[in-house]
């Protein structure tokens, strides 16, 4: 039999022939049909223990997997049996003694079985009675593998490995004899310890020393041991923190098994028992064993990453069971510095607001996500401000980012000919636009104030009328627009429907059953803003445009290594021009004016920022969703403050930012851009500044 995951030996010998004919004539002497029975079942046992070696062979124990930052520093810890495997040599002579003691005496000097205590197994089943024990160590890791590892997700194979059967019995006595004659009996030991469950999702001695005592395995003093040793009989029943008395009665036990075996002197062993528990306070303390037990800067980031392996063909069984270690992309310093921001300007119990952020590194090669934080904290209780909906990465945003989507019309117009940067746009105080492809009345829009009429593009950017812009989206025409959305980086978004969830055709509503890239064909409203969109994509809209036009991935994993150490490749789409550099850089010009001159111009001068920067604002139209879009000196930013509560109303400025009826309520401008001032301020401190690309000449009057 191979190593199971764990550690080789040397061989011992054993033979199980002679066991199966005793038992076949043990049983014939008390019925005689039941003779032939006895050598069939010998034979099934042959044939199926081969095919069952085979799979032993091949499983793998489950690992945890440690996700960390991009310095190496642990974010989170994944899986679904905590276990910390350990060498023989790691493990204290106490837990060796402990375990020998109160469940295989004989493990030095038998051959993977106990011959007399499977006769009498075989008798009693024979009989009809209930199966008897008198499994060694050796059958038990048979089982436990069995069990915990090969079949852990089936359910129906698990209660066979658990059955009361002497077919059971045999099959695990083979397997033993041929673990006996493959391993050395210090290396079955210390495969056994490694595999065996403690209680809930802990495993192995390693974990649990860590567990329950806040120790390693190679430290633990006899109580500590003999109260591990116990618990393997039962885990449910002698768990200590549940059962503390009945606990503490099998720990004695194991106690007086260990004086017994020779292992201690009698003089100890009242000592030994008069030691209290000495557990951890409110154990077993093992980490969450997913993204909800990062810290708060680092649960969003985690959960996406793990969503993002899924989708690159990793399975969240594989993440939870592979002992992976995922170096992320996630920048301590901007993920924390992004974090106080945003908690800066809404705490994170504040009453129905959430504040998202998301920092992308634009590049021609990739684009690696540098934090994804928000006021919320990545959990499952709404009392401390969190929430288990991944709110950066996700379309989670349903009211939408406002007339940051003017970027999009922008872009399709630059790129179709319709207008260049300083092509004057029609820009009365309202127009009803016609619907395309519709018979219904024409589509209504008003200016928000009093702007120029006509207005340029770049004028248009930053001071951001809606009437010049629907109108110019009338005339690029949707399919365009849509596209461009989907090219520069909303491509989960415009998969989602019109909530932010997946299409569901049941619904009979082409608002819930088409992916908003086919329910927006024939609605002007959408360089609006109005519907559900992702932080994170917005964020990489940016990172296409500062990329001169390149748009790749939002990428959170820098590598990714095995159990062993070996590099896993992780599948990656490949970056794509999406649009010309010459349009990425002329758009780019056109909205380096809005901290300058435009909608973000008063919260710029009053947080001190004089740094040249793209920066486009949104606003809906009942203010229950503002944004901020925008990048610099190599950091491409999306801050977006949205209402998150059952009741959603008008979001109000102030400190904190907060919901009310407070009139106009807040704009991208008052209330999403003094985030990106805050956390952009003392990142690039004392960076010289980066100037923004100037237009291309081509693309600054329309071509058709």
């Amino acid at each position: 039999m191979a190593n199971l995951g764990f550690v080789n030996g040397r061989p011992g010998v054993f033979s199980f022939a002679g066991l199966c004919v005793l038992a076949g004539i043990l049983v014939a002497g008390t019925m005689a049909p039941a003779a032939i029975g006895a050598g069939l079942l010998s034979n099934q046992v042959g044939d199926s223990v081969d095919a069952i070696s085979a799979q032993l062979a091949a499983a793998d124990p489950p690992l945890t997997t440690t996700v960390t930052d991009r310095d190496g520093t642990p974010i989170a810890t994944l899986y679904a049996q905590y276990r910390l495997p350990v060498t023989a040599a790691g493990i204290a002579t106490t837990m060796k003694a402990a375990i020998i003691g109160i469940e295989d005496r004989r493990f030095y000097t038998e051959g993977g079985v106990d011959v007399q205590g499977m006769l009498r197994a075989a008798v009693n089943d024979s009989a009809g009675g209930s199966l008897q024990g008198a499994s060694t160590i050796s059958q038990q890791f048979v089982k436990n593998y069995l069990v915990n590892v090969v079949d852990r997700n089936d359910p129906v194979a698990q209660q066979q490995d658990r059955e009361d059967s002497l077919a059971r019995k045999l099959r695990e006595a083979k397997m033993a004899v041929q673990l006996n004659n493959t391993m050395s009996k210090d290396d079955i030991l210390a495969n056994y310890l490694n595999v065996v469950e403690f209680s809930g999702t802990v495993y192995g001695v390693g974990a649990a020393a860590k567990a329950y005592f806040g120790t390693t395995a190679d430290k633990l003093t006899v109580p500590q041991a003999a109260l591990l040793a116990g618990m393997v009989n039962n885990p449910s029943v002698y768990n200590p923190y549940t059962h503390a008395d009945k606990a503490l009665q099998r720990r004695n036990l194991v106690i007086d098994a260990m004086v017994t075996n020779g292992s201690i002197p009698a003089s100890y062993a009242a000592t030994a028992k008069a030691a209290p528990l000495g557990l951890l306070p409110d154990g077993p303390v093992t980490p969450s064993g997913t993204c909800m037990g990062a810290a708060p800067d680092a649960g969003f980031f985690c959960a996406y990453a793990e969503s993002y392996l899924v989708h690159a063909g990793f399975t969240a069984d594989q993440l939870a069971t592979g002992g992976y270690t995922i170096k992320t992309t996630l920048d301590p310093r901007v993920s924390q510095v992004a974090k106080d921001s945003v908690d800066a300007n809404v705490p994170t119990t504040q009453d129905g607001v959430a504040n998202t952020f998301a920092v992308v590194q634009p590049g021609s090669t990739g684009h690696q996500v540098l934090a994804m934080v928000a006021n919320r904290n990545y959990g499952t209780d709404p009392a401390r401000g969190e929430t288990s909906t991944d709110i950066v990465a996700d379309a989670s945003n349903e009211f939408g980012a406002g007339s940051s989507f003017k970027i999009f019309t922008s872009a399709a117009a630059l790129v179709t000919g319709k207008a260049g940067l300083e092509t004057p746009l029609p820009n009365p105080d309202s127009q009803c636009f016609p619907v395309p492809d519709a018979h219904s009345a024409c589509y209504t829009v008003h200016n928000d104030g009093h702007y120029a009429d006509p207005i340029s593009l770049a004028d248009g950017l930053a001071t951001s009328p809606n009437v010049a812009f629907v109108g110019l989206e009338s005339q690029v025409g949707m399919p365009a627009v849509l596209d461009m959305a989907y090219k520069l980086g909303l491509r989960n978004t415009l998969a989602t429907n019109d909530a932010g969830a997946v299409p569901d055709p049941a619904s009979g509503n082409p608002q819930y059953n088409e992916p908003q890239s086919k329910y927006f064909q024939n609605l002007l409203s959408f360089t609006l803003g109005n519907s559900p969109v992702s932080p994170l994509e917005m964020a990489n809209v940016s990172a296409t445009l500062m990329s001169g036009g390149v748009w790749c991935p939002p990428n959170p994993i820098l590598s990714m290594t095995d159990r062993n150490g070996n590099a896993v490749p992780v599948p990656q789409q490949a970056c794509e021009q999406v649009i010309p550099t010459g349009v990425a850089n002329t758009l780019e010009a056109g909205l380096s004016k809005d901290t300058t001159d435009g909608t973000s111009a008063q919260a710029a001068h009053a947080a001190g920022w004089t740094r040249p920067d793209i920066g486009k604002t949104g606003t809906t139209q009942q203010s229950e969703s503002v944004a901020f879009v925008g990048g610099v000196d190599g950091y491409a930013v999306s801050s977006m403050v949205f209402a998150d509560g059952p009741r959603p109303r008008e979001i109000c400025p102030g400190t904190p930012v907060h919901l009310g009826n407070c009139g106009h309520g807040a704009f991208g401008g008052t209330v999403a851009a003094p985030p990106y001032f805050h956390a952009m301020s003392q990142l690039l401190a004392g960076v010289p500044d980066q100037a923004i690309p100037g237009p291309d000449p081509g693309y600054l009057t329309a071509r058709s």
